[in-house]
Order: structure tokens, then sequence, then C-alpha cells
């Protein structure tokens, strides 16, 4: 009965995570979960959603496949930049540096999609370790001091099929004093 109660309150937890926040309190029969708050209940804290939109584009048969390329991919994650980490570039062009697996299966279409600070770069990457460009920094980047970078795996259709925690990082140039 346990069980049932904590994968009841996770699909609860889940489906209400990206509106509004959730209010867990206390029963004879353990925690419950509600969007409303009640007396005695504490507002539990949800991480951020982690969503990355897909290209829009024109039905075809890739994108009738079933979902099930979705399962080939067991983790992906930002290696470079760090998470709070600093990139030290004049021009906006650093290296940014991926662990997938298992591999990126460039062969049935599958590509690596890449957003900074939310805008989707053009350039599609086929390769873990990549340069984002002093143009592509330019047109993406906002003025703020913070940065975020964003990584999809994406099928040929553009569909994502596994998404990597996004990175925040600071950008740092080199002046000169008088």
């Amino acid at each position: 009965m346990g069980r049932r109660h904590f994968l009841l309150a996770g699909l609860l937890i889940a489906t209400l995570a990206a509106a509004q926040p959730v209010y867990e309190s206390r029963d004879r029969a353990g925690p419950v979960f509600s969007d409303m708050p009640s007396p005695g209940a504490r507002e539990v804290p949800l991480p951020p959603v982690n969503v990355m939109d897909s290209p829009a584009s024109a039905a075809t048969p890739a994108a009738a496949q079933p979902r099930a390329a979705a399962a080939a991919y067991a983790r992906l994650a930002i290696m470079q930049p760090e998470d709070g980490g600093t990139v030290h570039s004049n021009t906006g062009q650093f290296a940014v540096a991926l662990a997938l697996e298992p591999p990126l299966q460039i062969d049935r279409g599958d590509a690596i999609a890449v957003r900074v600070d939310g805008t989707p770069l053009a350039e599609r990457r086929t390769t873990l370790q990549f340069d984002i460009t002093t143009d592509e920094w330019q047109q993406a980047a906002g003025d703020q001091v913070e940065h975020a970078l964003e990584v999809a795996v994406v099928d040929r259709a553009g569909n994502a099929l596994l998404v990597a925690a996004p990175v925040r990082f600071y950008v740092h140039r080199a002046s000169r004093r008088n």
C-alpha cells in the first residue's frame, strides 16, 4: 500500500510541477499531496521542469516511427562547461563536451540540438565535442552575466529523445587596465 502512495504522489508531483506549487501534509496512511494548502501542510520545493521544444517539421516517415528510439539512450550530460563554472573567451567562442551513453546513432539521423540562453542554435551537432562559434554566441547569448547551455539528442524529425540537465555558466572576458 505504501508503494502505491509513493507512485501516486510521484505522478501528482510530475503533473503539477510545471503549473503550480505542491503541498504535502500527513494523515494516518502517510503523506498526502495537493495543489491546495491545508492546515499543517508545507510547500514541496520542486526543481525546474527540464523541457526543450523541438523545431516544427513536416510529417516524415521518421516522425511516424515509434518512440522506441528514446529508449536507446540512457544518459546525456554536459561535461564542459561545468555547471557554475567560468568560460574564458573574448569572442564568445567556447568548447562544449558531452557524455552520452550509448554513443550517438548518426546512421539513424540522430543529432545533438543546442540552446544558448534559451535560443536554439541552427546547426545540429553529430559529435560530442564541439565549439559554440562566435557567430552563434552573438546571435543567441543574452546580455546577462549568467548564461545557460541546454542540449538534447534529437531524431531526424527534430523530436527530443533525451534532454540533459541544463548548465549555468559565466563568461569572463579579458580586459586591459590602463
